[in-house]
């Protein structure tokens, strides 16, 4: 039986918590979504989605810059569909897909390795600083030395991950934004997805001030390197909304299946969430990162199977598959006056859910 009374005595925990965290000014608000055993037992927002002139609240519809979530929601996605199609295997090595990645001892990286991001590549590098285009930026990267042996380490980089946009771009002969659109964010009905979204400012949560536009930015990117290489990136640059994302949450839940509709296969999903580093601290699937001992945003009682993601301006996606657990958390923390309050949020968060669902 479904626990009605639990559940609103875990909404009620949830969004004290949130409250005192944008008390602290450490978030200005939140959209918070939490399903357990595939049903849907928290769906709220709470604070402002803007501070300036005036606090605004976030509503339902409200669309946060995702950040990193990109590398899962977009990246991964469009290259696990791409691998069921035989276009690649994880061993094949990038230089075959991007002429002139050999360079400087790189002959050997593998698909595997930048989706592990364990390729030794710098974890970034500011190419914004030049105005370099994407076509430049990928030229760049090709002459790139490692900076750790391959294979050996987790450096998570999104070098490795504006490389794949470029693969999936080589392979499918189309713009990375067109592809995700097309066989992810299509047949998932995410209408608030994509990259450089048309809508109203008013329809966005703002993150930092931007000199150049003498305002707070509203469906500008905030990650310098993605907005110079115009806003689309393999490893930053997605926008979405909290009901578009437990649409993906779902899919990911029922083993790649979404309204009856198969979108990814559950052997790719299954696969992206095996640990390929467990010579490392970091747990790292493919594009996923895994509860262990160097994971700090899922908290201290998820599973060991747990894995998820989370991206720089406050955004997070958690699954528990054992405890058949999802937790979407998106904030602007970068709009915050305590910035790095997110860090201690997100695992505090997860272990009042998990504690509470447990109990």
């Amino acid at each position: 039986m479904h626990d009605k009374k639990k559940d609103e005595s875990l909404k009620e925990k949830v969004l004290r918590f949130l409250a005192q965290e944008i008390s602290a000014e450490h978030i200005p608000g939140a959209a918070i979504y939490v399903a357990k055993n595939g049903q849907t037992i928290l769906q709220e927002t709470i604070g402002a989605r803007t501070l300036h002139p005036s606090p605004q609240p976030v509503e339902e519809a409200t669309v946060y810059d995702l950040a990193s979530l990109t590398k899962v929601v977009a990246t991964l996605p469009s290259m696990l569909k791409l691998m069921e199609e035989g276009a690649f295997h994880l061993k094949d090595r990038v230089s075959r897909f991007i002429p002139g990645f050999e360079k400087n001892g790189k002959e050997d990286v593998t698909i595997q390795h930048l989706l592990t991001h364990t390729s030794g590549l710098a974890a970034h590098r500011p190419f914004y600083n030049e105005k370099l285009t994407k076509g430049e930026v990928v030229q760049r990267i090709c002459t790139e030395k490692l900076m750790e042996k391959l294979g050996k380490k987790v450096i998570y980089s999104d070098l490795g991950f504006i490389l794949l946009s470029t693969i999936i771009e080589n392979i499918a002969q189309q713009s990375f934004e067109s592809f995700v659109e097309r066989y992810i964010f299509s047949p998932l009905e995410m209408k608030d997805t994509g990259f450089n979204l048309p809508f109203k400012k008013d329809r966005f949560a703002a993150t930092e001030f931007s000199d150049e536009l003498k305002d707070y930015k509203y469906g500008v990117v905030h990650d310098e390197n993605a907005e110079a290489m115009g806003g689309v990136s393999g490893h930053a640059g997605l926008f979405s909304s909290l009901p578009d994302l437990v649409k993906f949450s779902t899919m990911i839940e029922n083993e790649g299946v979404y309204n009856h509709k198969r979108i990814l296969t559950s052997s790719v999903l299954r696969l992206a969430r095996k640990n390929f580093t467990p010579y490392d601290q970091e747990g790292r699937g493919l594009g996923w990162q895994l509860q262990s001992e160097g994971t700090l945003a899922s908290g201290d009682l998820l599973s060991d199977d747990a894995y998820g993601h989370t991206g720089y301006t406050g955004t997070s996606i958690w699954f528990d598959p054992q405890a058949k657990l999802t937790v979407i958390l998106l904030t602007n923390r970068v709009h915050a006056q305590n910035k790095n309050g997110i860090l201690r949020l997100r695992p505090r968060l997860h272990n009042v859910i998990q504690a509470h669902l447990q109990s």
